[in-house]
Formats: structure tokens, sequence, C-alpha cells
């Protein structure tokens, strides 16, 4: 699928349909992040969830990636595969997952925080859904992706954390992955036009350290180049006439 896609109100209304179960696995799964337990089996309790809904995890299967969620853990950035990792007191978990219900695509993230986390990580956590609500806020017709782009970088720099800038955020909605790029850096005022019926994914990712990141052997795992914890959120959202409306929050 090539260049923007507007959907309609019926295909918006399927790709709510399916964010709010997404919402719902993301919530049993927060419940389900204590000491002791392995990421398969969070992924386990997504994957039973979302199928028990009559949906589909689009992850899994999507370009080889074996599980139905990404799970991550502190220097562990984005699509860690779930496995026999134990969590532990103090992890930031990041689960990133996405459900297709009907054709239609749903793409959502979250950090969790398990037990006490240190007072840096629980800023990092905070300072990055700030981050994100920012983005959201930059999401209305006539304005541009960059402005998206700098709402979520200038609340990165004033807190004085670092943006990675490898991986976007994206449209989504009748494919996992389409147009446009959405980046978590650069100037306002730039970029394609935002347009009602765009669905689009907006995903800041930050770190405590520089930014930089590097591939594990597993040619999947992301971790930050310095070892710095990296919390995740995301949420895909809808463009309408009176602003950015969340599709993946449950209500």
């Amino acid at each position: 699928m090539s260049g923007i896609v507007i959907k309609s109100d019926a295909e918006i209304e399927g790709i709510r349909r399916a964010g709010r179960i997404l919402a719902r696995a993301l919530d049993l799964v927060s419940k389900k992040a204590l000491p002791g337990c392995t990421t398969a089996v969070l992924d386990a309790v997504i994957e039973e969830f979302i199928r028990s809904q009559g949906a589909e995890p689009t992850f899994k299967g999507y370009r080889g990636f074996p599980a139905a969620a990404c799970i991550s853990i502190n220097e562990e950035v984005i699509h860690g595969i779930p496995g026999d990792r134990v969590i532990k007191e103090g992890d930031l978990v990041k689960v990133d997952a996405g459900v297709t219900k009907d054709g239609f695509i749903a793409d959502s993230a979250r950090s969790i925080p398990v037990g006490d986390v240190n007072g840096e990580v629980k800023r990092l956590m905070e300072v990055t859904s700030k981050a994100l609500q920012a983005g959201i806020g930059q999401a209305r017709p006539e304005n541009r992706v960059g402005d998206i782009s700098h709402a979520v970088e200038e609340v990165a720099r004033a807190a004085g954390l670092a943006v990675v800038r490898d991986y976007f955020g994206h449209g989504t909605g009748l494919v996992l992955h389409e147009e446009p790029n959405i980046p978590n850096f650069g100037p306002s005022g730039v970029g394609p036009r935002l347009q009602e019926g765009m669905t689009i994914a907006i995903e800041p990712m930050l770190t405590l350290g520089i930014g930089k990141v590097k591939l594990c052997e597993d040619r999947w795992t992301v971790v930050t180049a310095d070892g710095k914890s990296s919390a995740h959120f995301e949420h895909t959202i809808a463009v309408t006439e009176n602003g950015a409306e969340i599709l993946t929050s449950y209500v």
C-alpha cells in the first residue's frame, strides 16, 4: 500500500474496535507483570485474550516475528522477543502489541513499572508519556507531521532526555505500517499535511542516556548502546475535525 490512506468513518470504527481490544489486553498484562513472571508468560496472556475476542495478534508472524507482542526490559528499547527472561522488582517492562479485528489494525505500547522503580526511571516514564500526549495534541487537520515530531522532541529536550532517532511512528489501520513515517524529532512545519481521516501511531521512545541504539544478534531486539534504560509509549489515533481521537483507549 503506497501513499497516505484516508479512512472512512466505517473504517475508523473498525480500527476503534481493534483498539479497544488492544487496550484491554495491555491493561491485563499490566496487572500480570510481576516479579518472577517470564516474558513468555506475558506474551501468552496477551495472545489468549486477543484471540478470545475474535481477533488476531497482528505482530505474530509479521516479517517472521515469533510472538504476539514485543516485550522489552530496561535497556531493551523495542522489538524484544518474549522468552524465558524473568522479570525482576524494579524492572521497566515495555509491551508493544497489535490487534487485527475484521481486517482493521490498531497498534499500541506501554511502559510498565514492576514494583518500585528508581526515581530516574520513574521520571523517564513520566516524560515519555508526556511526550506522547504532546505529540497527540498536534495531530489535527492542517498541521504537519513535523509538528507532532517537534512537540515530542521538545518535551524530551526540556527534561534532558534523549530521543531514539532510528525508529519512527507510522500510519496504520489497514496494514500495520502505512505512510507517513512519524519521527520523534525535527522541526515543526515540515512533512505531510495532516488530514481528517488519517490514522497514525505516535510512539515516542526516550532514554536516560545518549539515545544511540544497536541491534542484537537475534536481529529483532534493539537496545541502548550505553546500556541506559528506555521508555516507550504508543497510541493509534485518528485525525478528526476536532483534533486527535485516541483509538487505543478502553472506555
